[in-house]
């Protein structure tokens, strides 16, 4: 690290004469932190008067502490005045940006818009997805404001469905266009504001999407009765979009008989849709999930070779040397280069993250700055979120940052700088990447809850297999196509190497996700341990790794249980806990052939919340309750499968099932579970999959829950009938139906939530899961109607997220979006 001008110390005196000027820096690089991660925190915005009343004051304060003498008293004005700073001016700017938001009585409306492709559009098995830069919008007519970027879908065939309950599929199949970034279109478009699903430790989809920049998703509408859309011409304000989709094109039909043809792709354009899911669950497993994209070590090693071949050449000529020292010139094209190679991989948000920190080295070394390590690294950290505040909740900053600490910290770049011999230098590279495992790993554990055993290893080899053979290949290959093949066969290989480490039983381990606290104090701890240190300091760092590998979920207390229903979108997934089990009722829906609640869901919320199942029940066989069964039993071994689906099911094949009978009796930990629907000859006789939904009672004397699947009205008065006694077959159920939490029937779907079933269900409170505007106007209004005239409260998932409720305190429940409340959240009407 001492190439870049940064003194390890100790320092002469002609050196550190120079850093007591910069120690009134930190206070204030501080306080930009502090600033801006409190404002993250806020629930709703400040209004934009007091944003702009905060940073009057804050400049205030600046000038204040910028003409205090006592060094104490400047430094906390300083401090404070950057806080105040960074709190109102990132206010002031989400009040800006949120106010271009999507209107909400647009939603679900046909719009006309025309507008230009904005960016390298992203094909996937059912059409194709891009950004439009709007030009105009009308509505009946009449012109309209919207947000100025759309995020669209046009698609095709079967996924080609609107958002309204009579959408017909048939009306919904014109193919998608060969799009390009840069061309005009004039289009139908239906919108609504950026909705995901919010759940404990989950993606936080709507964060994504606001720091895109997108403020309105939707699709074009295709139908027979829509207007075509229309080609107007090209044009030539995305030329580096264009080129980057010229580019993956042309990968794409090289390399279409090779499984690598996605990573090449990705390497040279950031297309990381190109790779298969199955794939990045090999580079998460073996940890090298950060080699797989442009990262910032693909940029940073980019614009060391690059700085290194233009000294190079700088230093042969005489003439240019005079003129700019060969250094400087390297450091200018290095960074030069660099942005112009992440500009190309799409200008991420990694990208964009990685330039500004090189950036900002790079000037300290151009004007001659010589700081201690933790003021460059402070600074670097200050601008990056001077610049995107938002980095702050983005997993990637805090690995990149804290890895570059611990080189700083652990003066790693020197030792290696100072090896001779290939073997020594190899030591010092393991030693290097031992020491960021280390302190990353903590880490890990907080931000996924998951960390690579074989990280260590899988990276000694695909570190510089990845960055030194396949990268520049990969790049190369952009003039010279041919190198695509020999990049694609180096791939492979690679692949060969990380698939074996991946079957190791223990390749990866997951633990519950701890606080953050825990992970600050996991990192702090595996940092003491990577330092050279005397051994007994250096142990010390062991009890405060104990809280983030240990951490455990609060238990539910015996005889007791909890339900979580979690945010799928449109399907069932309802995670049951007692003192010592889980079930898993239902598994969520298919999003896509890369996608489903499963894998986007499911799977890291067991991960986070260190659950076991005991029991998957997939109440039937519908695509909205079975979608996220395989990643659910591919995670959880051990669970036993308990469903209705039909015996060629193709699920049967991965864990056998049994059959859901009425009649089903079990207790876990003095809580009693009861099968109620459907009945041993219903199977073979009855071809309605959603009368075929395993109904499940859960009580302990004091409370009760009923999960119902997709049952209807006929099965309602089934369940009522065996209740009282009257139906043919009366032993098998002859109890009270009566429970104080229900799942909505089918979703709150007409045709079931029956006067009658609710009469005797008697719920004091209900669950939705159902997707936000989704295309079967779920939950119906009738529906509604017939809950409220019970004062029956209602929790859908589009307005609470993940519902939990707890039997010992069964008042009420606890919904995601208000406990996890933030103000780039949508808010639902």
């Amino acid at each position: 690290m001492r190439a870049l001008g940064t003194p390890i110390g100790p320092y002469p005196p002609e050196v550190a004469s120079h850093f007591s000027p910069i120690r009134g820096l930190v206070p204030a690089l501080l306080g930009v932190l502090l600033g801006n991660a409190l404002q993250l925190q806020q629930a709703e915005l400040m209004p934009a008067d007091d944003c702009l009343l905060g940073i009057g004051l804050g400049l205030l304060l600046l000038a204040f502490g910028l003409r205090a003498h006592w060094p104490v008293l400047r430094w906390c004005l300083l401090a404070a005045a950057l806080t105040l700073l960074a709190f109102a001016s990132t206010g002031w700017r989400a009040q800006a940006f949120g106010s271009q938001a999507l209107a909400p009585a647009l939603e679900g409306r046909d719009l006309a818009v025309t507008g230009v492709v904005a960016a390298m559009p992203q094909h996937f098995e059912g059409g194709v997805r891009f950004w439009l830069d709007l030009e105009s919008a009308s509505l009946d007519g009449q012109p309209l404001r919207l947000p100025p970027r759309l995020a669209l879908g046009w698609y095709a065939g079967s996924w080609a469905r609107g958002d309204a309950p009579a959408e017909s599929m048939a009306e919904l199949q014109r193919q998608p266009a060969a799009l390009q970034a840069g061309e005009r279109w004039q289009m139908t478009v239906r919108l609504k504001a950026p909705h995901g699903t919010i759940n404990p430790h989950g993606f936080d989809y709507e964060l994504w999407q606001w720091v895109q920049g997108i403020q309105a998703t939707g699709y074009v509408r295709v139908g027979a009765r829509d207007a075509p859309p229309v080609r107007l011409g090209f044009t030539w304000r995305h030329p580096v979009q264009w080129a980057r989709g010229q580019v993956r094109d042309q990968i794409l039909l090289r390399l279409a008989d090779s499984e690598s043809a996605g990573l090449i792709a990705a390497l040279v354009v950031g297309d990381q849709a190109a790779i298969d899911r199955a794939d990045w669950d090999v580079f998460r497993a073996t940890g090298v999930a950060h080699l797989m994209s442009i990262s910032g070590l693909h940029i940073t090693m980019f614009a060391w070779v690059a700085a290194l071949a233009l000294g190079g050449l700088w230093r042969r000529s005489a003439w240019l040397c005079l003129r700019l020292p060969a250094p400087s010139a390297a450091l200018l094209g290095g960074m030069a280069l660099a942005t112009a190679y992440a500009l190309f991989s799409g200008w991420g948000v990694p990208a964009q993250r990685t330039i500004l920190m090189l950036a900002t080295v790079g000037t300290l070394r151009l004007l001659g700055v010589r700081w201690p390590w933790p003021q460059v690294w402070l600074l670097a950290c200050a601008v990056v979120v001077a610049v995107d505040p938002w980095a702050l909740l983005q997993a990637g900053f805090w690995l990149s940052f804290v890895a570059v600490g611990v080189l700083f910290a652990t003066d790693a770049g020197v030792s290696r700088a100072g090896s001779s011999g290939l073997k020594n230098r190899f030591w010092a590279l393991m030693r290097e990447q031992w020491m960021i495992t280390l302190a990353l790993t903590p880490l890990s554990l907080l931000l996924f809850g998951q960390v690579s055993l074989v990280g260590l290893l899988a990276n000694a080899l695909a570190i510089p297999w990845v960055t030194l053979l396949v990268t520049p290949l990969a790049m190369l290959g952009v003039l010279l196509h041919p190198l695509w093949d020999l990049a694609a066969l180096a791939v492979g290989l690679l692949a060969q190497f990380l698939h074996a480490l991946a079957q190791w039983p223990w390749a990866s381990i997951s633990l519950a996700q701890a606080p953050w606290w825990a992970g600050a104090a996991g990192v702090l701890g595996g940092l003491l341990l990577a330092l050279r240190l005397p051994w007994p300091l250096r142990l010390g760092g062991v009890p405060l790794l104990l809280p983030v590998l240990f951490w455990q979920l609060p238990a539910v207390p015996a005889g007791e249980f909890e339900l979580l229903a979690a945010d799928i979108g449109q399907g069932n997934a309802v995670l049951v806990r007692t003192a010592n089990h889980a079930l898993l009722y239902d598994a969520g829906p298919r999003y896509s052939r890369e996608s489903d609640a499963g894998h986007r869901v499911l799977v890291p919320l067991l991960r986070a919340l260190g659950v076991q199942l005991d029991t998957l029940v997939l109440s039937h066989r519908d695509s909205d309750h079975t979608g996220g069964a395989i990643a659910v039993l591919q995670m959880q071994p051990q669970a036993a499968l308990l469903s209705s689906i039909e015996d060629e099911h193709a699920l049967q094949a991965l864990r056998p099932a049994t059959r859901c009978v009425a009649g089903q009796r079990w207790q876990w930990d003095g809580v009693d579970f009861e099968v109620l629907h459907p009945l041993a000859h219903d199977y073979g006789n009855v071809r309605k999959t959603n009368a075929m939904s395993c109904a499940l009672r859960i009580g302990n004397g004091r409370q009760a829950a009923l999960l119902v699947g997709d049952i209807e009205r006929a099965q309602e008065a089934l369940l009522l009938a065996r209740s009282q006694g009257s139906a043919s077959e009366p032993d098998l159920f002859a109890g009270s139906l009566r429970a104080d939490v229900l799942l909505v029937p089918h979703h709150g779907s007409k045709s079931s939530s029956s006067a009658a079933f609710l009469d005797a269900v008697q719920p004091r409170l209900a669950l939705v899961q159902a997707g936000y505007r989704n295309r079967f106007g779920h939950p119906a209004g009738p529906v509604l109607l017939r809950y409220a005239e019970r004062s029956i409260g209602v929790f859908d998932t589009p307005h609470c997220g993940a519902a939990s409720w707890q039997s010992w305190q069964a008042d009420g429940v606890q919904c995601a979006r208000e406990v996890q409340k933030r103000y780039w959240h949508h808010v639902v009407p």
